[in-house]
């Protein structure tokens, strides 16, 4: 156990002391504030300028159109279109809009007609069609005499509200569904990202090993096992801490974000007649139980499951990269092939959770999923949040435990025959065979 204990010792501090783990941990939260800056930016942007529009309203149908979204709309209507054009082509306007007569007031499609040279840039053209979508909407309310107020009380908004028949006190709001989907699809692409990177984190550090021939010193006086399971155990420490780093940094990364970005709180706002504004106390109080439903769920049971399912995860991949870091030689591209079998279950898992389990998160194929150890490290941490049967969720921790320590003795048997194997191209029969050598 003290070998063991010396070679995860080594492999965790020769990893967290170099300078490219130091800058790279530090680097991931100025990148990420960097990334947020860039997306304010780009969703402040309006490339192009202002675009002045000559609104010739041959029907009196739209009237006076408010300026919005870098789009001025002048009204022409005292001028004939032949004139407008000649002031485009002046420099007076960007463009003419002119809007026809409307035929009936049943009309339900209407084309309007814009002339330039210039090409009109997809975002102002779909701000110009509401625009006149809405006027035509109130020039049709006004003639027929509606009222609006009856008109706008047509709308209702329907929500289904859950209620359990035989499970009292246990039902769902409108929120659980998508709390649960928030909750299940972070976990999983937590699981996928992190199995995934340090799997090949194990496997990038075999092969640099065996490469080096450093490992042929270090068999000399340290099992062939254990010297795997120190660089699992080493390399999955390195992640988490890296991963503590992050999420200290991010943090603080956001606190400062509001200090560093100027928002203004008018752009937030919806553009007029795209509906009404929230009301702060309904919205305070849909802010309420959404947090209700957040204290709902059972956080010790999604927390800790989702710990197991990670290291279970964790050890299962990590010993096939290990195994397959063993097996190859120093041209990485010739063993693809290799990496291939083990990178198809994690990456048909991920997508089995986002093309299935969002759609429904107890179908058969979830089931399924979430109990074949090698995509329940990912299926079932996202059922977790929609509280499948407890012997589920049981079945499935055991089997993915049991599945970890058979994996890390199978992984064993292949490492202790290819880390000392060099100069020989390997393939999947032959790397079967060595499970069997005594």
């Amino acid at each position: 156990m003290s070998k063991l204990n010396l070679i995860i010792k080594r492999e965790y501090l020769t990893r967290v002391r170099k300078k490219s783990f130091i800058i790279g941990t530090l680097l991931a939260p100025v990148g990420l504030l960097v990334y947020f800056l860039v997306i304010v930016g780009l969703t402040k942007y309006e490339g192009g300028g202002e675009v002045k529009v000559a609104v010739l309203d041959e029907g009196g149908v739209v009237g006076i159109i408010p300026d919005d979204r870098g789009v001025r709309y002048i009204p022409a209507s005292d001028k004939t279109l032949e004139q407008l054009k000649s002031e485009v082509l002046e420099g007076t306007y960007n463009g003419v809009l002119q809007v026809p007569t409307l035929g009936s007031l049943k009309q339900k499609e209407l084309t309007v007609f814009y002339y330039s040279d210039d090409k009109l840039a997809p975002e102002k053209r779909q701000y110009i069609e509401k625009r006149i979508a809405d006027k035509v909407r109130d020039f049709k309310i006004d003639s027929l005499r509606l009222d609006r107020t009856s008109i706008e009380t047509l709308d209702t908004d329907v929500s289904i509200d859950p209620e359990s028949i035989a499970k009292e006190g246990e039902d769902e709001s409108k929120y659980t569904i998508g709390v649960g989907l928030a909750i299940g699809g972070i976990m999983a692409f937590i699981m996928f990202f992190m199995v995934m990177m340090y799997g090949q984190m194990v496997m990038r550090s075999v092969m640099e090993e065996k490469t080096n021939r450093i490992v042929e010193v270090m068999m000399s006086s340290v099992r062939p096992f254990q010297l795997m399971l120190g660089k699992i155990i080493g390399a999955g420490a390195v992640g988490l801490t890296q991963v503590l780093a992050w999420i200290v940094l991010s943090g603080a990364v956001m606190f400062l974000m509001p200090f560093l970005v100027d928002v203004d709180p008018q752009a937030m706002q919806p553009p007029p007649g795209a509906g009404a504004a929230i009301d702060p106390e309904v919205a305070q109080g849909e802010a309420f139980r959404l947090f209700q439903e957040l204290g709902k769920q059972n956080w010790p049971m999604i927390v800790g499951s989702f710990l197991i399912f990670f290291l279970g995860g964790y050890f299962i991949y990590s010993s096939m990269f290990a195994a397959i870091g063993s097996a190859m030689g120093d041209d990485y591209g010739e063993g693809q092939a290799l990496v291939l079998p083990v990178t198809i279950p994690i990456i048909l898992a991920f997508y089995i959770v986002a093309f299935v389990g969002i759609r429904n998160p107890d179908s058969g194929l979830m089931v399924f999923a979430s109990m074949f150890p090698l995509f329940s490290p990912i299926v079932m941490p996202f059922r977790m949040a929609f509280s499948p049967p407890v012997w589920q969720v049981a079945l499935s921790l055991i089997l993915v435990v049991a599945s970890a320590f058979f994996f890390v003795w199978m992984a064993g048997r292949i490492y202790r025959v290819g880390i000392l194997l060099y100069g020989k191209k390997v393939t999947l029969k032959e790397i079967g065979k060595w499970l069997f050598y005594r």
